[in-house]
């Protein structure tokens, strides 16, 4: 298998259950095997759908792997199976699915990443709710957590991606008519999670996420392609701010444009020259303007460009943008009239906006790579080849004395020194030389001088011409220079303030030196190692990969089918043009010595050092690469602390995944530390009190009555009830935490596990009451784990509840669950507490240190997610608390 690339991952990307992914993947499946591929079965749930399990039909399906957990036995993908198989193509359903326990891989994606680098195409489905990115934003919309999720990555990392859409309306015809769900789950389906909203909302982020990926296909095709041109394929707005406190209005002149047209970008571009972008200008002004930027959802870059109309345009054609907005003031200072000109001159297809304002603070400047300016040059040589002339015209009839004509002679070649610099100057003193000579030095009309004296003045002369123009010259360049440094710190500042901002580090970073020096490409390249060298750390110890050679890929419309032409893939587009970060693959795949990409934005990137225009060594093992020109030895000190940057932030992203690693492993050291010390003390109470009672009844010094003896009976039975309790809590909850607890689900009675519970609270079951009607259906749950949870909650909520208040346990349906309560009318706890007190040895708000270990409620949540299910605390109307425990109804 070394031998073959790469396989190729098609993504079927739909916007909720029963849009049709699973079919259309299977669909494409059964039009590859007439092709005459190698298709196979990895992995498909049909969810009970019969259309969807009649596509399945002569399809060869590949035996699942089995896995038991806490007594259950799962089936999951083995993928071990498929890469032995190597087929063509293979049909992985649910690729954000979650591994059973003690798999190889804790995500079915990994999986998909393994069969992948054996050389076979996977097509796969997932729904846009397990986004890693948008995970929050629908269970804000929906109100339903996702705990299946697959990063984003992964997902753009696809060579081809279908969105499969319907409208709400369709969907919930198709629910209505029971091809999604069964009967009995369709009226709490539509009431709920299949509500118009929720699925128009969906809808919006699936078609969003799709537009985005589309959105870098098109920009990695253009760049590929080396195309210049604007396409005005999504509208974006790009405004220049040159410093001043017109910005603000352009900015929000800029945001109404954008607010035209649903869903065009804001991007606000502040070009700095070599000798500095303002004139006149207060920094202050463009921190506050790029915090209105970003207030207004827009994006804040700086480019360094000396010539400002052409670096400005190019930003904007980098960003494929369709208008740009400039400021043009009433007293015409904003801008010199150049560079306004020359911008809309040269803008093409974009749009260009000038918005006039009284006020300006900032002045746009064009800048040559010399050290003065243009205009001054010019101006220097003008005022050489008239000056010379028009001064030996008006010094012949007045007679002045030889030493005041070199000196006249000498303070204009000065003046042209300070005005065009050092060629002007020199060549106004060899001029002035020759003048001098010729029309004031006897004899006159000759090139011949007579007296030495004359001679070394006008020796003298040409010296201190050429002396002055060169001062002038160099004080030039030192200003440039003090400029450019000017300018490299505000470039830092502003990546810096990026990346504390909280945008991820890498691509951060790797963008934003693309867009400041202008290039197509920034890759950070890391070599493997050698053999006997350790690599990087990566997941659970081993080295980790964070990125391949990008490959190219494309995106259809959903559920249509590709041209024969086009086979599996379609043509063109592109992945993710900024990638980094998260591991893929291992560094066996690359080979020892191997260079690899660890992040990338914009094209296509250089594979190994000396394919990229200029490579910045940072280490031993880690080059950064740029493509689209060369730098200068200036631009290159910047890339140089940039590149240092890169490699300090790749390093705290490897520590932190270490750090995420060890936390789980220093959490279960805590948690045996912690019952160790418990045991101390809150296993000898109950112990002590049981011996004193049972040492008691056996003395033989003391006569006892048969009403003491009985008292000495219940103490004894109360405390080994207690000490059983607690027992079985502390060896519950380290099962728990190693993962070994043994989980038998069956279809379960609340009402025939209820007097169990009721039999293990002894004394405490007097202040129970009851409300479970007759007709709720049997639960999926363990019986002797739900008793458990049922005695840990109702004891907490007596020991809280008020003398003569009785805690009451109710049970009702809702849509597949069923939901036990357990309700008291205690002091309650606030909101911000209601998930501490899930947390192992927490008694919240308990004085009396000797009422246990706190276990209870950090046991019965975990018992109760063992078995599928779900412990949460409400406040109890008119005071209290309710704990409600959600499991699912019995098939």
């Amino acid at each position: 298998m070394g031998g073959r690339p790469r396989g190729r991952l098609r993504v079927y990307l739909g916007a909720a259950p029963g849009v049709g992914k699973t079919y259309a993947m299977l669909s494409e499946a059964r039009r590859a095997r007439e092709r005459g591929r190698d298709v196979v079965v990895g992995l498909v749930e049909t969810h009970g759908r019969a259309r969807t399990a009649a596509l399945l039909e002569g399809l060869e399906l590949l035996p699942r792997r089995t896995v038991t957990y806490r007594g259950v036995t799962l089936t999951e993908l083995d993928s071990d199976a498929v890469i032995e198989r190597a087929p063509a193509l293979v049909l992985i359903d649910e690729l954000a699915h979650t591994n059973a326990p003690g798999s190889r891989n804790a995500k079915r994606w990994q999986d998909v990443e393994e069969i992948l680098h054996a050389g076979i195409d996977v097509v796969s489905t997932v729904n846009v709710q397990h986004l890693e990115s948008l995970n929050d934003v629908v269970e804000e919309i929906t109100g339903v957590p996702q705990r299946e999720t697959v990063p984003d990555e992964v997902v753009r990392r696809a060579d081809q991606i279908e969105l499969v859409d319907m409208s709400p309306e369709a969907l919930r015809r198709r629910l209505a008519h029971g091809n999604v769900y069964g009967p009995e789950q369709v009226d709490a389906a539509l009431a709920n999670y299949f509500r118009v909203g929720n699925l128009t909302a969906l809808r919006e982020l699936a078609l969003l996420w799709a537009a985005d990926k589309v959105d870098e296909q098109l920009g990695r095709y253009r760049s590929d392609h080396a195309i210049a041109g604007t396409w005005e394929a999504r509208e974006r707005v790009v405004v220049a701010l040159a410093g001043g406190p017109e910005g603000d209005t352009l900015v929000r002149r800029a945001a109404r444009i954008a607010a035209r047209s649903k869903g065009a970008d804001l991007l606000a571009v502040h070009i700095t020259s070599a000798d500095g972008l303002i004139s006149g200008g207060d920094p202050a002004d463009l921190v506050r303007q790029r915090a209105l930027v970003e207030d207004l959802g827009g994006t804040y870059h700086q480019v360094i460009g000396d010539d400002v109309p052409r670096a400005l345009l190019e930003f904007a054609r980098g960003v494929n943008a369709t208008q740009l907005v400039l400021g043009a003031s009433r007293r015409r200072r904003l801008l010199m009239r150049g560079v306004g000109v020359t911008t809309t001159a040269l803008s093409g297809a974009i749009d260009v906006h000038m918005v006039p304002h009284e006020t300006t603070g900032g002045r746009y400047r064009q800048r040559s790579g010399a050290a003065l300016t243009r205009t001054r040059r010019l101006s220097g040589w003008a005022l050489a080849l008239a000056g010379m002339p028009l001064l030996t015209a008006v010094l012949r009839p007045a007679g002045l004395t030889l030493p005041s004509e070199i000196l006249l002679f000498l303070l204009l070649v000065v003046a042209v020194a300070l005005a065009g610099g050092t060629w002007p100057a020199l060549t106004a003193a060899v001029a002035g030389f020759g003048l001098l000579n010729w029309f004031f030095t006897p004899p006159v009309h000759t090139l011949t001088i007579g007296r030495p004296e004359n001679l070394l003045a006008l020796v003298i002369f040409v010296l201190v011409a050429a002396m002055v123009s060169t001062v002038v010259d160099l004080a030039a360049r030192r200003s440039r220079e003090a400029a450019r440094s000017r300018a490299d710190a505000e470039v830092l500042a502003t990546l810096a303030g990026h990346v504390l901002r909280g945008e991820s580090a890498l691509p951060s970073l790797l963008a934003r030196m693309r867009e400041t020096f202008g290039l197509t490409a920034v890759t950070l390249l890391e070599r493997g190692p050698t053999p006997g060298e350790p690599g990087p750390p990566g997941r659970d110890g081993e080295s980790s990969e964070d990125g391949e050679v990008l490959k190219d890929g494309g995106l259809s419309e959903g559920g249509r089918e590709p041209s024969e032409g086009r086979g599996e893939s379609s043509e063109g587009g592109g992945e993710s043009s900024e990638r980094g970060g998260e591991s893929f693959a291992s560094w066996g795949a690359v080979g020892a010595g191997e260079w690899r990409v660890v992040a990338t934005s914009g094209g296509l990137p250089a594979t190994r050092p000396g394919l990229a225009d200029t490579d910045v060594v940072i280490d031993d093992r880690l080059v950064l690469a740029a493509r689209g020109r060369l730098l200068e030895a200036s631009d290159r000190r910047v890339l140089e602390a940039f590149a240092a940057e890169a490699a300090v932030a790749l390093r705290q992203q490897r520590l932190r995944e270490a750090a995420d690693r060890a936390g789980p492993l220093a959490e279960a050291d805590r948690m045996r530390t912690a019952l160790l010390a418990a045991v101390g003390h809150d296993l000898r109470t109950p112990l002590a009190s049981a011996k004193a009672a049972v040492d008691s009844l056996r003395s033989t010094d003391v006569t006892w009555s048969d009403q003491d003896r009985t008292e000495l009976l219940a103490t004894a039975d109360e405390s080994l009830i207690k000490l059983n309790r607690l027992i079985s809590n502390l060896l519950d909850m380290s099962r728990l935490q190693a993962g070994v607890l043994g989980v038998k689900l069956e279809p379960v009675a609340i009402e025939d596990v209820l007097p169990h519970a009721l039999d293990d609270l002894g004394p405490l079951r007097d202040r129970l009451a009851s409300d479970i009607p007759p007709e709720l259906p049997e639960i999926s749950a363990d019986p002797a784990l739900l008793e458990r949870v049922l005695v840990n909650l109702v004891a907490n909520a007596v020991r809280h509840s008020p003398d003569g208040e009785r805690v009451l346990v109710r049970a009702s349906r809702y849509g597949e669950h069923v939901e036990i309560r357990v309700i008291d009318r205690g002091p309650g706890i606030p909101a911000e507490a209601h998930e501490r007190v899930f947390l192992p040895f927490q008694r919240l708000g308990d004085r009396d240190n000797h009422t246990g270990v706190g276990l209870g409620l950090a046991l019965s949540r975990g018992l109760t997610e063992a078995m599928g299910g779900t412990l949460v605390p409400e406040d109890t109307p008119g005071g209290g608390l309710t704990m409600t425990i959600s499991l699912r109804r019995a098939p």
